[in-house]
């Protein structure tokens, strides 16, 4: 596990040559309410943003759907699978898509629930630990205030989500969140045993992931 504390944009350019894929829920440009960053940029400076970070690495970013559309248009390259997360809330968007930019996600890697679990035949896989097949549609609830992980950060990821992502990707690479917020995708690095490279500019949030990580 590698911490780093400051603007991605900088302190990437300190990370040594090696095999890394990046994998991210970057601010949305929609006007969250975070400690210091503002949410809100000039569009075309928003894209260049991303393009300025992710490009050049396979990468995996979690937005909702014309947001990935436009990243794709900016940077010249197609999604290799677009998976969508979905979870009930009282918004009105009800899911985001997870897209996988020159990095193809083996789904035999990893199961999901059953979704029939009443099904006797299905109780009996279950029994003999099995699980269902991993798909493109997943449902996962979001961090909630009531949720046992929630922290301070407003925008926080379930880990359960950044490991499923994790586990279908290649192993023999070191995964980088350069807007490490919390700290989800740590912990869910932790607890599928993969490098880590995690980099937050806000002193709060900076903190916040190293407790939840180091707690891990």
């Amino acid at each position: 596990m590698q911490l780093i504390h400051g603007d991605c944009l900088e302190k990437m350019k300190d990370i040594p040559k090696g095999k890394y894929i990046m994998v991210s829920d970057p601010p949305f440009n929609i006007g969250y309410h975070y400690n210091t960053y503002k949410d809100k940029m000039n569009e075309s400076d928003y894209y260049t943003m991303l393009a300025d970070i992710f490009s050049g690495f396979p990468h995996v970013i979690i937005h909702y759907p014309e947001a990935l559309y436009k990243h794709s248009f900016n940077i010249g390259v197609f999604p290799e699978r677009v998976v969508s997360w979905v979870y009930n809330s009282n918004t009105p968007r009800q899911h985001r898509d997870i897209a996988f930019f020159g990095v193809k996600p083996d789904f035999s890697k990893c199961g999901q629930p059953y979704k029939n679990p009443k099904d006797k035949r299905i109780q009996k896989r279950i029994a003999e630990g099995k699980m269902a097949k991993l798909y493109d549609w997943w449902e996962i609830n979001q961090v909630k205030n009531v949720s046992v992980e929630k922290t301070a950060h407003p925008c926080q990821m379930p880990v359960e989500v950044m490991e499923r992502i994790i586990r279908i990707l290649p192993e023999n690479y070191t995964i980088i969140d350069p807007f490490m917020g919390s700290g989800s995708t740590g912990v869910a690095c932790i607890n599928t045993k993969r490098n880590f490279i995690g980099i937050e500019k806000d002193d709060k949030y900076f903190e916040i992931a190293k407790k939840r990580i180091k707690e891990t």
